[in-house]
C-alpha cells in the first residue's frame, strides 16, 4: 500500500508541479521559448488545452493551468482517502478540498524556492546559461520588493536568501 501511495504521490506531484510552473511562468510573463518552457508546455498541453475551451484566461492569468493543478491534487487526496478506507462524505469532501489547496500552495512555494536556489547556483557556476533569463524572470517579481528594502551589500545580493527564509516560514504554517 505504501508503494502505491508513493507512486501516486510522485506522479501527481510531478504533474501538479508542471501545471503550477506553467501558471507561474504565465503570471510572471516568462517566455515559453526555450527548453524549460517547451518541456512544460508539451507535458501539460493534454490537460490545459481542453480546459482552456471551458475556462479562458482572464486578466492575463492562466486559470486552466491552475485548475488542472488543483483538480489533480483533489484526485490525489480523494484516492488517499479511499486507500485508507475512509468514505468521502460531507465533511470528508471539505477535508479533501483543503488538503488539495494545501498541496497546491506547498508545491507553488517549493517551485519558487527551487527557482531561487537554481538562480543562485547559475549566477555562481554558469551566469551565461540559457536558463538564467527564464529563472530571473520567474523570481524577479518576488525579489523586487525585497531588493528595495535590502539593496546588495558590497555586490552581494541577499534578497534570495531573505525570500527563501520567508517562504520557509509560510511553509511552516501550511
Amino acid at each position: 500500500m505504501q508503494a502505491i501511495f508513493f507512486l501516486l504521490n510522485a506522479v501527481a506531484g510531478f504533474f501538479t508541479a508542471l501545471f503550477l510552473l506553467r501558471f507561474i511562468m504565465q503570471l510572471a510573463r516568462v517566455s515559453f521559448a526555450g527548453q524549460i518552457g517547451d518541456f512544460v508546455v508539451k507535458l501539460t498541453n493534454w490537460a490545459v488545452k481542453p480546459l482552456r475551451r471551458v475556462i479562458p484566461g482572464i486578466g492575463g492569468i492562466d486559470w486552466a493551468s491552475l485548475l488542472a493543478a488543483f483538480a489533480l491534487q483533489v484526485c490525489l487526496a480523494g484516492l488517499m482517502f479511499i486507500m485508507v478506507g475512509a468514505t468521502p462524505g460531507g465533511d470528508a469532501i471539505l477535508v479533501i478540498l483543503l488538503i488539495a489547496v494545501r498541496g497546491v500552495l506547498r508545491l507553488a512555494i517549493y517551485i519558487l524556492i527551487v527557482a531561487l536556489i537554481v538562480q543562485a547556483l547559475l549566477s555562481w557556476l554558469n551566469p551565461y546559461s540559457p536558463f538564467v533569463p527564464q529563472v530571473n524572470q520567474l523570481t524577479r517579481p518576488l525579489l523586487k520588493p525585497i531588493r528595495r528594502l535590502l539593496p546588495p551589500l558590497s555586490g552581494i545580493d541577499l534578497s534570495p536568501l531573505v525570500l527563501i527564509l520567508l517562504l520557509q516560514v509560510v511553509l511552516i504554517y501550511l
